[in-house]
């Protein structure tokens, strides 16, 4: 029996399931365009990021890796003489010196001066400093050392004194110029000049000393010249302290930049890449009025490929990003004025735009001393960097070669010193699309760099291919890494 007020429901007609269907379909299909176009959005606002956003390019690195020294492993400097060292005698032949370059050109040619004066049984007369290089600085001796501890933390060495005695003022003197990467025994053959002159003059003081195979403690009467005894004068010293602790304040820790992206270096150099057609001669017509820059007619294309030019702005930002330091790094560049000022700067400050310069630290009164003086002003610089948590010379000049050097020799300091050859290819590789600054990029750059942090290492000897003489020139400079002779194991890592 079939219950009454009971209404069985009719079943849906294909028409209603077919209109059902498309209003569901319609409504996942507006869905699907809705997120789609977030997520499209969303791309496009990572793509617009400025090239200082955090975590555009690669995950955050740990701070351990990124400032710490690399391991010593019980490594330390040793300068003292060995038991066969004999304290010096007073004698009565004197050497004066003109040294030559700039401020780190002399400071390493004076400490060769120091070992040679040694070697030749030389009173070693406070060298004359080089007023006719590039900058045409002023500076004496003394405005720029501290000429007081240069001869009294010597006075066991050689004998030093300020001025040439006035009985010898015009006596007729020997002019030399000594012979690069000369040995021990060159100069012992000089001393035959002291049967005829009782003043030997040196005209130029840079690279007079070989590199290797010489006496350790005339290696070590290098060391003791160039990281004790050659100190900044006082107020250099001060002012370069004070600058260090400012930075400290600021952010920490900090990167010294050398950026030797400078006019005379691009001349020197050659390097026009980037440059504008206007900039590219005026470096030309640069080195051709240079009359003791010996190269003229260089071309630029093949020095870049050969890693010879210093690395551009935009090339350094890439290259620090890669390696995984964050946009609010703090950066302080130990250079002069950058060739094309704050635009082309502002290449590698769109990546990292907490960068400071000496005019940024201190106020012109401070500065005032100090202007016009390019050897002063390099010497902050050069006290600023040796003190930094990390030091990236864009160019392998002489002072990223002292930089380095004496970082080595306070503890192997992170010096990180970039292969500019191979970064050529990178960099071309991104120019030509074939890269994208990223992880990728990031991985290529980081492996190229594993072992240039400054770990210690052994000296590098000379080029296998080179012949004679010609094969000095390519050995590593004992100032750039002191180690054997200045570097040893403590007793505890003995054996």
């Amino acid at each position: 029996m079939v219950q009454r007020g009971y209404h069985r429901p009719r079943p849906p007609s294909p028409h209603a399931i077919k209109l059902n269907l498309i209003l569901i379909f319609a409504f996942f299909f507006l869905v699907f365009i809705f997120y789609t176009r977030q997520w499209h959005l969303l791309d496009d606002q990572q793509k617009q990021q400025p090239f200082f956003d955090e975590h555009s390019q690669t995950d955050r690195m740990p701070d351990a890796e990124l400032w710490d020294a690399p391991p010593s492993y019980g490594l330390r400097s040793c300068v003292k003489p060995t038991s066969r060292y004999k304290a010096a005698a007073g004698w009565d032949h004197y050497m004066t010196v003109r040294s030559n370059g700039g401020l780190n050109q002399m400071r390493t040619g004076i400490a060769d001066m120091v070992a040679v004066a040694r070697i030749m049984n030389a009173t070693l007369v406070i060298p004359q400093l080089d007023k006719r290089s590039f900058w045409h600085d002023s500076s004496t001796f003394s405005d720029i050392f501290d000429e007081l501890h240069f001869i009294e933390t010597l006075q066991e060495d050689v004998k030093i004194v300020k001025e040439l005695p006035q009985e010898l003022a015009n006596v007729p003197r020997a002019r030399k110029h000594f012979t690069s990467w000369a040995s021990t025994s060159y100069y012992e053959d000089m001393t035959q000049l002291w049967k005829e002159y009782q003043v030997i003059h040196v005209a130029k003081s840079d690279s007079r000393l070989a590199n290797n195979d010489l006496p350790l403690d005339i290696q070590r009467l290098r060391c003791r010249a160039l990281y004790q005894a050659l100190r900044f004068s006082p107020p250099i010293e001060s002012f370069g302290k004070k600058l260090v602790e400012r930075l400290r304040a600021r952010g920490g820790k900090y990167i010294a930049l050398h950026l030797r992206y400078e006019k005379d270096m691009l001349s020197f150099t050659g390097c026009s890449y980037g440059l504008t057609d206007e900039e590219s001669e005026e470096l030309r017509v640069m080195r051709e009025n240079t009359n003791h820059w010996k190269v003229k007619k260089i071309n630029s294309t093949e020095q870049r490929l050969g890693g010879f030019c210093p690395l551009t702005p935009k090339e350094i930002g890439i290259f620090l990003r890669a390696l995984g330091y964050p946009p609010s790094s703090l950066i302080y560049i130990a250079a002069g004025e950058i060739y094309g000022g704050s635009t082309r700067l502002l290449e590698l400050t769109s990546r990292f735009p907490n960068i400071v310069f000496k005019e940024t630290l201190a106020t012109q009164e401070e500065l005032k001393a100090f202007t016009n003086h390019a050897s002063q002003t390099a010497a902050l610089d050069y006290v600023i960097s040796v003190e930094s948590d990390v030091f990236v010379p864009s160019y392998s000049g002489n002072m990223a070669r002292a930089v380095e050097g004496q970082r080595r020799f306070l503890g192997h300091r992170k010096t990180i010193t970039p292969d500019r050859k191979g970064l050529v290819e990178v960099f071309d590789m991104l120019e030509n699309g074939q890269q994208t600054e990223g992880s990728s990029l990031s991985h290529i750059i980081q492996t190229m760099h594993k072992n240039r942090k400054g770990a210690p290492r052994r000296r590098r000897g000379p080029l296998p291919e080179m012949k004679g003489r010609a094969r000095l020139r390519t050995e590593e400079s004992f100032y750039e890494n002191p180690y054997p002779e200045c570097i040893c194991a403590s007793k505890k890592h003995l054996g």
